[in-house]
């Protein structure tokens, strides 16, 4: 039985890209967002056709994709509009590290590459369990405050929350993960940081510089012990706040080693 998987592929955010490279299909992929950056081949090789909240619809069509790929309700009126003009659209809508492996499986089952998606999975918690069987011997571990926009201050999303708490962190701000919108996660009071008192903060302004000359700066900071000992730090946006390997991967592997260095020392 001959089966039809999508050979045209339009990926409106960057994890599926990536996933789609690691999986070996990257040559079913015809257009990237314009934020692609992993991997560097992708944002150089394929058109790009979407920032994060819009799109070039035409251009779009024009590709005849058979299927485009999106992430969140945020994306909804780009769906909208290409499902109105008859266009398959997938919208992923997963906000924890279980989320993103399930999108890499569903992805691979779409393109045929089920067996290799499972193994890219694997790789994924082999180095989970790893980590947690080395931090659940430790006696103490540091509070973590990560910032993913300053103005208004925004704290993590639950994948985020997860991974710290996963490297060997507890998240100051763990009443928060659950939300999914931006908005539900601000902090209307900086002092609230400096109550909390983090050993450690990470800034990751969602493809904005981070300036941590500005964060010390907030009122009372300079009381907090990880800008006394300073332990801040920035983790770029593409390794971090994209719900896909990268951040399961290469994240994890970051913010453990952040992680790791408090406890050794």
């Amino acid at each position: 039985m001959k089966i039809y998987y999508p050979e045209r592929i339009i990926c409106l955010t960057e994890e599926t890209t990536e996933t789609l490279y690691l999986l070996g299909e990257q040559d079913r992929i015809i257009g990237v967002s314009g934020f692609t950056v992993r991997p560097a081949i992708a944002r150089k090789d394929k058109p790009k056709i979407s920032t994060f909240v819009d799109a070039k619809i035409d251009k779009i069509c024009d590709l005849k994709p058979d299927l485009v790929i999106g992430f969140s309700d945020i994306q909804g009126n780009i769906a909208k509009e290409l499902i109105e003009k008859g266009i398959p659209v997938w919208i992923n809508n997963y906000r924890s590290v279980q989320g993103i492996k399930k999108m890499i499986f569903q992805l691979g089952v779409l393109v045929g590459r089920k067996q290799e998606s499972l193994q890219l999975i694997q790789q994924i918690n082999d180095q989970i369990d790893s980590i947690i069987k080395k931090v659940e011997k430790w006696e103490n571990q540091p509070k973590v405050y990560f910032e993913e926009w300053d103005d208004p201050m925004i704290s993590g999303i639950k994948w985020v929350s997860e991974i710290i708490q996963i490297a060997g962190g507890i998240d100051i701000f763990p009443e928060l993960q659950n939300e999914s919108l931006a908005k539900n996660r601000i902090i209307h009071d900086p002092d609230l940081v400096v109550k909390r008192n983090p050993d450690i903060i990470i800034a990751s302004w969602c493809g904005k510089k981070f300036k941590k000359d500005i964060m010390v700066e907030r009122y009372g900071w300079k009381d907090i012990d990880a800008v006394i000992n300073d332990r801040i730090y920035e983790i770029k946006s593409e390794i971090i706040l994209q719900p896909g390997p990268a951040s399961v991967i290469d994240g994890l592997k970051i913010i453990h080693n952040l992680i790791n260095d408090w406890y050794n020392n």
